[in-house]
């Protein structure tokens, strides 16, 4: 895919993630024990053999600034090409927020005309998977598509899930005929993954005519709005896909990692999951200490129980403390006879001793960044 160029936008508005989003975007999310939610998106790309991305940010994005840095850790620090990060443009009539993802490519129209690759590959980032745009980018021209978007069928999904998605309706040639924007009453479980795949210029063409006539979004302003006058086609991918859009899906996916056939599908099917890498050594535990069915990252301390869990690097569980089916991030104590249930912990929050924190599966406690228990 050396003629394709990727867009990663990571302004996504429509998430609850409540504490876990207010000193960070949705794409440096930690997940899964050492990754970031970006790390998928982008080294998805880079496994396609994508090596030109932008990423546009809009707000809180100094975490995801300081995780990718050069780009090192995806192949990315190159003379030509590579990684790089776009934030807001701000101006005398601009304040830096934009109204939609058709502002944000706007906004960075510069970037996108410098590039000289033919098709670009565009993406959100608030969707989890592990694939190359290899065969969609080979479906969209042998069907002489003008837009190709990946999509998931989504069988199991119940009334209330499809209705936080964008969904399609296709016909027997894969054509859409209908998409529907977080419908309360969804006619399709074919969820678009904001994964988009078109010819540069076209891309261009079409974002600065939505801006002349002062639209702003993508899926409602050129998606549903051309679909007579393109072939918009879907391209089904029929691997593992999360969606991290609010607490509940945050913690369900992060748990789903403890189920094999998950955990291969996310990290080994289609390439390796690349990410920041941190020299620390591996996790410690004590005499006395328990881990069970848990993904333990490098740097931690166990000295207590630990039962289906996801510990991230540098967390420390004291002796007598008990931990279950919880998420605890980076550099996280927990002191001695404390009891965490169901619970997730932000980076650096520190439970004191003997305290105790009990949620529910389906509504789990969630405790912001560096508070203290």
């Amino acid at each position: 895919m050396r003629d394709t160029m990727g867009i990663i936008y990571t302004g996504d508005s429509n998430i609850s993630l409540q504490e876990l989003t207010l000193f960070r975007s949705v794409a440096a999310l930690p997940f899964g024990g050492r990754y970031r939610v970006i790390d998928f998106i982008l080294s998805n790309m880079v496994n396609s053999g994508i090596h030109h991305v932008g990423i546009i940010t809009q707000n809180n994005y100094h975490s995801l600034m300081d995780h990718l840095d050069s780009g090192k850790q995806w192949d990315l620090d190159r003379k030509r090409g590579g990684l790089f990060i776009l934030p807001p443009y701000v101006s005398h009539d601009n304040r830096g927020w934009y109204r939609g993802e058709v502002d944000a490519f706007f906004s960075n129209m510069s970037f996108i005309r410098r590039s000289s690759y033919k098709y670009v590959v565009i993406s959100g980032s608030s969707m989890i998977c592990n694939l190359t745009y290899d065969s969609a980018l080979e479906f969209h021209k042998e069907n002489n598509a003008d837009i190709t978007v990946i999509y998931k069928e989504e069988k199991k999904a119940t009334k209330e899930e499809l209705s936080r998605h964008t969904l399609l309706q296709t016909d027997d040639n894969n054509r859409i005929l209908d998409i529907e924007v977080m419908p309360s009453n969804p006619k399709s479980d074919k969820v678009s993954m904001e994964m988009y795949i078109m010819e540069k210029q076209l891309f261009q063409f079409l974002v600065e005519e939505c801006v002349a006539r002062g639209l702003h979004e993508f899926s409602k302003d050129i998606l549903i709005k051309k679909m007579d006058k393109l072939k918009i086609l879907a391209y089904p991918y029929d691997g593992y896909l999360a969606k991290i859009d609010s607490i509940q899906s945050y913690y369900h996916h992060n748990m789903e990692l403890f189920n094999t056939e998950n955990f291969y599908e996310l990290f080994h099917r289609s390439g390796l999951i690349y990410t920041k890498v941190k020299d620390e050594v591996p996790a410690k535990y004590g005499i006395d200490a328990k881990a069970e069915n848990s993904l333990v990252a490098d740097g931690c301390i166990i000295e207590g129980q630990v039962e289906n869990c996801i510990l991230f690097r540098g967390v420390k569980i004291a002796e007598g403390a008990i931990v279950k089916n919880s998420i605890i991030m980076q550099d996280t104590e927990i002191q001695d006879k404390a009891y965490i249930e169901n619970v997730i912990l932000d980076k650096e929050v520190i439970i004191r001793k003997g305290k105790r924190l009990i949620g529910q599966a389906n509504y789990p406690v969630v405790i912001r960044k560096r508070a203290v228990i």
